[in-house]
Parts: C-alpha cells; sequence; structure tokens
C-alpha cells in the first residue's frame, strides 16, 4: 500500500517537470517567428527612406516557406496600384520607424519605444534596394502562375 503514494509523488513530478520543460521549448522556438498577417500591408521603403509599395501577399512554396512576396506599387488612393513579385529575401526587415524629415533633424525616439518595437513579434517595415521607378518597369505579378 505504501508504494502508491511514492507512485503518485513520481508521476506528479515528472508530469511538473515535463509541462515546464514543454513551456520553455514553445517560447524559446516562438522567439525567431513573426506574424505573417502583420506583414500584409506593411510599407516597403528604398534606402533613401521613400515609401516604394507595400506588401500585398505572401507566397508560399510547398514545403510552406514564403518564396515571394506581391508588392502593391503606383497608383494613387487605391486607384492605378499594380502588384509586382520580388524574392523574399531580397527584402531587408527593420524594426525602427524609418527615418522622417524630424527625426534626421535631431529629433529620436526614446529607448523605450526602440525597445517595445524590438520586443514585438513582427518588424516595423521592409527596405527593398529599387526606386519607384524600377519597380513600376517591373511585370505585372500573375497570382494564377
Amino acid at each position: 500500500m505504501q508504494m502508491y503514494p511514492k507512485l503518485a509523488t513520481a508521476v506528479a513530478i515528472s508530469m511538473l517537470v515535463s509541462t515546464a520543460a514543454l513551456a520553455q521549448t514553445q517560447t524559446a522556438s516562438d522567439k525567431g517567428q513573426w506574424q505573417a498577417s502583420k506583414l500584409i500591408h506593411m510599407n516597403v521603403y528604398n534606402a533613401q527612406n521613400e515609401k516604394i509599395g507595400d506588401i500585398k501577399e505572401l507566397m508560399l512554396d510547398k514545403n510552406g516557406k514564403v518564396n515571394t512576396v506581391a508588392i502593391g506599387v503606383g497608383g494613387f488612393l487605391g486607384m492605378g496600384e499594380r502588384d509586382v513579385a520580388v524574392k523574399f529575401d531580397q527584402l531587408k526587415w527593420s524594426n525602427d520607424p524609418p527615418k522622417s524629415a524630424s527625426s534626421a533633424a535631431g529629433t529620436t525616439t526614446g529607448s523605450a519605444q526602440s525597445q517595445a518595437n524590438r520586443d514585438r513579434n513582427y518588424p516595423d517595415h521592409a527596405v527593398l534596394d529599387a526606386t519607384k521607378d524600377q519597380l513600376k518597369a517591373m511585370p505585372q505579378f500573375d497570382y494564377n502562375k
């Protein structure tokens, strides 16, 4: 009869240890992941901090890896915009907001804001080494291919 309390104690301890290990594993693996829904409609800037478009769609390969990004370019107030495709690895990601004229003049955001930006599970914006004219000259992305 005394074996049952020892067995119950051993089972309870092993459950607590495995639950803690599972929680640590999920937290550690989630750290390097982004919410894909937050990337949709994200602004895309060039190296000169000019907005050149926004992300319209993430195209996955059959293994679930993002391969291509459709970026909406051109147009005004939603009219005349068209989508072009770039490879996902052509985009660079920034956690800090793009520099505006006021921040270039010396106004900076606080370190608390910068830390909050880094703690999000998505970046602030994407950067692509291209101009508006280069993107406008690209062929329209065909979602059916």
